[in-house]
């Protein structure tokens, strides 16, 4: 029998990001059902971005935060394959592969802004240009700590998360499938996320929340959802990268199930 044969997963990320977790889930025997609490918008014109950033052999090193970054942003590196790039976790660096671009720098620890900023390349910065990709409303902490380690720093928004608006019948089709036990599991694997969930929430979907338990990424998250008001209990995944989400429910399932 699978690890995780009769646990059914809500799977809460934006539509592009759903699908990979969704199948890794499911090899392992889990049923999900998405329901985005996010959605993901492109912003700006590529060429005058381009135009403004000027020639990017002038930067250092230039970050890319997410894999939306990579997807919304990859084209304003114009094709150039001697830029030193950086990327905030493996998903981000597996982007950047994809697109055919080598990827210099990556933290080396957990995959967040200060392991990031841990590596050789950022722990120094003082003089440097460094370009940061990424997407708006943001973690400002990356930009923040580089600027007060001496860098100058130009961060550009080719991306933003915006609340999603699930209908009615969505809601109430979710809400059945808590009442009817088909849902144990909520996999909220950001504080924008899980606090978006919980605004579009109805009363009755909000009591079932605080029965079901939260898959979230590190501590961070965790604290931040309880500061949100949630009391439901907690599963703490090492990072948001989809296979450490799976590992934390596999070993709370065998916790659980005293396998």
């Amino acid at each position: 029998m699978h690890a995780l044969h009769g646990v059914g997963v809500l799977v809460t990320r934006p539509e592009q990001q759903a699908m990979p977790l969704c199948r890794l889930l499911e090899a392992q025997g889990a049923s999900t059902h998405r329901l985005a609490a996010i959605e993901i918008q492109p912003l700006g014109a590529r060429r005058e971005m381009a135009a403004q950033l000027g020639s990017l052999t002038d930067f250092d090193v230039i970050i890319f935060t997410s894999a939306n970054a990579v997807r919304f942003g990859a084209s304003l590196l114009d094709q150039k394959r001697d830029l030193n790039l950086a990327a905030q976790g493996p998903a981000t660096a597996r982007a950047l592969n994809q697109a055919g671009y080598r990827v210099a720098v990556q933290p080396s620890e957990t995959f967040d802004s200060e392991s990031l900023l841990r590596h050789p390349r950022l722990e120094n910065p003082v003089g440097r240009r460094i370009l940061i990709i990424k997407g708006s409303s943001g973690r400002p902490f990356l930009e923040q700590e580089l600027r007060a380690r001496g860098a100058e720093v130009v961060a550009v928004d080719v991306y933003r998360r915006v609340p999603a608006a699930p209908s009615d019948a969505a809601l109430a089709d979710l809400l059945d499938r808590f009442t009817a036990g088909a849902l144990q599991v909520i996999a909220a694997t950001s504080l924008e996320i899980a606090g978006n969930l919980l605004k579009v929430a109805t009363p009755g979907l909000r009591s079932e929340f605080e029965r079901a338990h939260w898959l979230v990424p590190g501590e961070r998250v965790a604290a931040g959802v309880r500061d949100l008001g949630l009391s439901a209990p907690l599963l703490r995944a090492e990072s948001a990268e989809d296979q450490d989400l799976v590992t934390a429910l596999i070993r709370w399932r065998s916790s659980v199930s005293g396998a």
